[in-house]
This record gives C-alpha cells, sequence and structure tokens, in this order.
C-alpha cells in the first residue's frame, strides 16, 4: 500500500519568538471566535425557551445544566487527541498512519462516553427528583433530556473532529461550522418551537429536537469540510474505522480522564457556589447569575489560547526541541494574560456596558440584582489575569500529554481553598455573597500559581526529557 507523506503541520516556529508568537495568534484567535460562537448558540435556545414561560425555561435550564456538564466532560476526555496529534505530526515518524489511528480510537470513544452520557439522561428526572427539584418541573426536564440526549454522541464526535481540523492548521474550519451551526440552532428553534416553516409546534421538546438537528448538521459539516481539503483529506481518517487500536485508546483514556476530572471538578466549585447564593438570596443568585455569564464570555479567549498552546507545545514535544517549547507556552500564557487585562479594565470601568449584554440595568426592577452583579463583576475583575494564566498553563501542559498532576492541583485548588473560602466567607462573615466570590477567585488563584509553577519546572520535573524512540 502506498503511504501519502505527512502534510507539513503549522511552522513549528522554533527560528524564534516572533514565529512563535504569529503561529500561535494563527491558531489561537479562529479557536477563541469559535468558542464566542459556541455561547452564542448555546443563548438561541434560552431565548426561544423563555418565550414558553417560566416552567419550561427552568427545565430546560436544569436539563441544560446535566446535558451540558457531561458533553463538556466527554469533550475533555476526548479531546486529549489534540496533543497526541500534535506530538505525532512534530515527531512526523509515520505521521499519517499515526494521526488516523489516534483520531479514529477518538470517535470510538466518543461513540462510548456518548452512550453512557445517554443512559445517564435517560434517568434525567430520578437526578432531578433526588436534586429536590418539583415533580412537575423534573418531569418536564426528564421528558427534554430523554430527546437532547440524541445529540451527545454528535456533539463529542464533532468535538474530535474540531480537534483534528484545529492540529492540522486548519482552526478557521471550526469557526466557520459553528457560524453555521448558529444559524441551524436559529432556524431549528423557530421552526420547532413556535411551529413556523411549515413545522409542527413542539414548544420545550422542540427545541431539543434542535439541538439534534444542529448537532448532526455540525458532525456533517466537519466530515464534508476534512474531505474536501486536500490536507486533511490524506489522513484517511474514516478509513479502516472498525480496526481497533487498544493500546491507543488506553493511550487516550489513561490522558484524557484527568482532564475530565478537572472539569468536574471546576464545574462543580461554580455549581456549588450558584447553591451558596440561592441560600443568602435570591437577587444575590441572580446577580452571581449575570456576573458569571460575563466572565464565562471573556474566558472563551483565554481557552481558546489554551487550546492553541496544547498544539503548538505539542508539536514542539514531538518534535524533542525544549527550546520552542518554552516559547510556545511562554508565549500563550503571555497572550492570556494581556487579553485578561483588558476585560478586567472593562470590568471594573464600563459594568452597565457589559451588563447590557444579558439585562438592561436601567429598569428598577433589575437593581438589586444589577447592584450585586457589579459588586461580583469587581472580584471578578480582580481574578481575570489568574483564570486565563491557569487555562492556558494546563492548556501547555496537555501539549506535553501531563494530565494526572493537574488534575490533583486542579481538585485541591478548587475544593480546599476554593470551596473552603467561599463557604465560610459567605456564611461565616458580613460578607456574604462577596464571599462566594472571593472564593472562587480563590480557588483559580491556587491554580494558576501551582500549574504555572508546574509548567515553568517542567524540565526538572522530568516531563520534557528525550521521548522513546
Amino acid at each position: 500500500m502506498t503511504h501519502h507523506p505527512a502534510p507539513k503541520p503549522l511552522p513549528i516556529g522554533s527560528d524564534g519568538w516572533r514565529d512563535e508568537i504569529r503561529a500561535t495568534y494563527r491558531l489561537a484567535w479562529p479557536l477563541a471566535l469559535a468558542n464566542l460562537l459556541q455561547m452564542l448558540v448555546h443563548a438561541v435556545d434560552v431565548i426561544f425557551v423563555a418565550r414558553l414561560g417560566e416552567r419550561e425555561l427552568a427545565a430546560s435550564a436544569l436539563g441544560i445544566a446535566l446535558f451540558g456538564l457531561l458533553l463538556w466532560a466527554f469533550s475533555g476526555l476526548t479531546g486529549i487527541v489534540a496533543a497526541l496529534i500534535a506530538e505525532e505530526l512534530g515527531r512526523r515518524r509515520h505521521a499519517v498512519r499515526e494521526v488516523r489511528r489516534s483520531v479514529r480510537m477518538a470517535l470510538w470513544l466518543s461513540l462510548v462516553s456518548g452512550a453512557f452520557g445517554m443512559a445517564v439522561c435517560w434517568f434525567g428526572e430520578a437526578i432531578m427528583l433526588a436534586s429536590g427539584q418539583e415533580q412537575s418541573i423534573a418531569a418536564r426536564t426528564g421528558d427534554f433530556l430523554q430527546i437532547i440526549m440524541w445529540a451527545m454522541i454528535p456533539m463529542i464526535a464533532a468535538n474530535v473532529l474540531r480537534s483534528f481540523v484545529s492540529a492540522l492548521g486548519r482552526p478557521i474550519f471550526a469557526t466557520a461550522i459553528t457560524a453555521l451551526a448558529l444559524v441551524a440552532s436559529v432556524l431549528g428553534n423557530y421552526a420547532f418551537v413556535f411551529g413556523n416553516l411549515g413545522a409542527p409546534a413542539l414548544g420545550l421538546e422542540g427545541s431539543a429536537l434542535a439541538s439534534i438537528i444542529t448537532s448532526v448538521f455540525v458532525l456533517a459539516c466537519y466530515i464534508i469540510a476534512i474531505l474536501a481539503d486536500r490536507r486533511l483529506r490524506q489522513y484517511r481518517i474514516f478509513g479502516n474505522w472498525w480496526r481497533p487500536e487498544w493500546q491507543r485508546l488506553r493511550e487516550l483514556v489513561r490522558l484524557g480522564s484527568p482532564v475530565m476530572v478537572i472539569i468536574l471538578a471546576e464545574a462543580g466549585l461554580f455549581s456549588a457556589a450558584a447553591l451558596l447564593m440561592g441560600r443568602i438570596g435570591a437577587s444575590e443568585l441572580a446577580g452571581h447569575t449575570v456576573a458569571l455569564q460575563i466572565a464565562a464570555l471573556a474566558f472563551q479567549v483565554p481557552f481558546g489560547v489554551g487550546q492553541a498552546a496544547t498544539i503548538r507545545v505539542g508539536y514542539h514535544y514531538g518534535a524533542r526541541d525544549k527550546p520552542a517549547i518554552a516559547r510556545a507556552g511562554w508565549v500563550g500564557i503571555a497572550m492570556s494574560a494581556a487579553f485578561m487585562c483588558l476585560t478586567a479594565a472593562a470590568m471594573i470601568t464600563v459594568p452597565h456596558l457589559l451588563l447590557r449584554i444579558y439585562v438592561d440595568p436601567a429598569l428598577p426592577a433589575n437593581a438589586a440584582m444589577v447592584g450585586f452583579a457589579i459588586q461580583f463583576m469587581l472580584v471578578a475583575a480582580a481574578f481575570q489575569l489568574f483564570d486565563g494564566v491557569q487555562a492556558v498553563a494546563a492548556g501547555a501542559l496537555r501539549g506535553l500529554q501531563d494530565t494526572r498532576v493537574p488534575m490533583l492541583i486542579a481538585i485541591f485548588s478548587y475544593w480546599v481553598p476554593g470551596f473552603g473560602a467561599a463557604w465560610w466567607l459567605g456564611f461565616h462573615t458580613t460578607l456574604q455573597g462577596t464571599g462566594v466570590w472571593i472564593g472562587l477567585a480563590a480557588g483559580l488563584v491556587f491554580a494558576a500559581i501551582l500549574l504555572t509553577w508546574r509548567w515553568a519546572r517542567r524540565e526538572r520535573l522530568g516531563l520534557v526529557q528525550p521521548l522513546a524512540t
């Protein structure tokens, strides 16, 4: 059988800092923009379902909370394939075959993990009742989850293909396809929630159906883009899809499982913060929700830079180029820190302008919520830098295939100083809601310091030793 030569990846950038900055920027901005567009896709569902009424919106919010957590966790599990692809490209040894094996096993893993996620969603009503939700809302949430669960596997598989195209220097595909997903989501919700365009009016179930259609559409778009692009097509990643590569699958699980746990630890902290805030007061919880949305919006950029750092560090890790590994990691951290300084300044100087994205600050009915949101945004401004740094430091360490110790760092940071400070300051001092946010900040500060320390000591810790030949 004739093997095609491995297509050339993005420039390695070993000639200097300027090349590395350019290469990281070319990779990071489309991924960051795709992340921001993905937030809009999720917002579309909320906008349409909110018009159905408070109870339907509550059921949707609970369902999406569970579905989204599972999706995010399993996307972390399978998304580690980006680090493996990057290393294989950097090493240049049988890259076509090795990349194909990694992607194939990641797609297998997306099928298995997605099936497990569907099984959890099937028992959505029981889970909601166990968490203390009202019976009628739990029932509606269960109905919603038993439909939207069918979007789980295509969404996780699409994330694997996004990792593949990004590592091969085509991150703009992720941006374009997510933009198309936004259009598909709007049309799907418009048609099936209210019965437009000749479709039946299905209400909440229609929103779930729109999510399924959008997820299948996105997966199809990635497949078409890969088959249509000359560079990507050479890898024939859909060939021999039935052939197992058990060692590669074990490697994906070994490296990806800690990433999944990190996601669960961080998501758990922020969910716990919402529960603490709900015990303090309704206005505090509303202000917390809005302020957290703004912080999450800002986080999408360093999240994209972190994804780029995984790929750039992975390239150099495969090439055994220690100086280039250092440049790739520090360039990503510096880019993220610079951006988050800008968002922190905006939160301090123009908070009302940012709040206007989600609510009308001038409405008297929103006065209490807006007051608390501005208080919390001041704390968010203080931890923006640390949030951005920890995201990219973790991404850089993933490029070195170092995930187990970062998992332990995340669990400790988020749940000992993080949750500990949030609980103590929220309920045992006069700070209350602001104290909960200081706790969130403490978790992020500890994570940023410890992850950056590990990155800075990567050679002493033996994380960049020459790879086995």
